[in-house]
This record gives C-alpha cells, structure tokens and sequence, in this order.
C-alpha cells in the first residue's frame, strides 16, 4: 500500500490537467499488454482521453495532437529488473537507458515525432513484466498491477460530475 500511495503521490501534478493516458503493448505476448488492458478497463471511466495503442504508438501522434493534451501519460511494460508487477513512474530521459519495449519504435523516436507536433510533458509509467512469450497470459502479478493503475489512474482522473457514469 506504501507503494500505491508513493505512486498516487507522483501522479498528483495530473490531476485536473488535460491529459492522455496511452497504453502501449501486444496483448497477445502476456505481460506486454499491461498498457492495453489499463487502457481497456479505463475507456468511459475517466474525464481524460484513453487511446490503447497497441504496438503502433507513432499510429496515434496526429489523436493525439488533435486532442491537445498538456499531459501524456504512456504505460507500458518496462523491464527495469524489479519483481514482476511492480509499477514505476519513469522520466522519459530515464527510459532511454533501460529495456524499454518489444514495440517496433524507440521510445525516443516516438518522442522526437510526437513533440514536432504537440508541446506535452510525458510521463511513462512501467510495469515489469514475468513473461512477454507469445501466447502467454498475462501474469497475476501484472493482473494485480493493472488493478492498482486503474485504480489510481480513476483517482488522478475522476469523471466529470454531470456525466451520467459518474
């Protein structure tokens, strides 16, 4: 719990902000598709925009920019040599030096292009895989950690009041 709320805590600069939660990964490769279960479970349940990107993330700059977000939040797998589940919220200048993803563009190749066309702060939030094998379920310990994000993710972002989910 100690955990949740250090995370909860790092999370705080986002709430009220117009943001982007975008979950990268292959739901087919196990614990890589963290970022599109959050995104899944997310969809109608929060006052920002949630784009499940899949592991296409260049797919989404123009959305992206068109939603003109002042916040982007990326969640993905991350192996950063944790215990599997763990989630942590990464500098993108931090991302540059551990083993990102199985995506075919570099998080960093992402960066470049996204910023040509939308001035946003970016956070990536990693979750450390068990196993990215293909055909693989996802892990209890990722189940659990994409419990956690949705969870906090509904704090940081609650919905709109006059909505009717709300």
């Amino acid at each position: 719990m100690a955990a949740d709320t250090h995370l909860l805590e790092s999370l705080q600069p986002l709430r009220g902000s117009r943001a982007v939660v975008l979950g990268i990964g292959n739901t087919l490769k196990g614990d890589d598709g963290v970022g599109p279960f959050v995104c899944e479970r997310l969809a109608g349940r929060v006052s920002v925009a949630v784009m499940d990107a899949g592991t296409v993330p260049e797919n989404y700059i123009a959305p992206i920019a068109a939603a003109a977000p002042e916040n982007l939040l990326v969640i993905d797998a991350i192996d950063f040599g944790a215990a599997a589940g763990t989630i942590r919220l990464f500098d993108p200048h931090e991302i540059f030096s551990v083993a990102f993803s199985t995506h075919s563009l570099s998080p960093r190749l992402f960066l470049d292009l996204l910023r040509r066309e939308v001035d946003v702060k970016v956070y990536f939030l990693g979750a450390q895989p068990s196993h990215t094998e293909f055909g693989a379920p996802l892990s209890e310990a990722v189940q659990a950690a994409v419990e956690t994000l949705v969870h906090l993710l509904g704090q940081i972002f609650p919905p709109a009041p006059d909505r009717p989910d709300a």
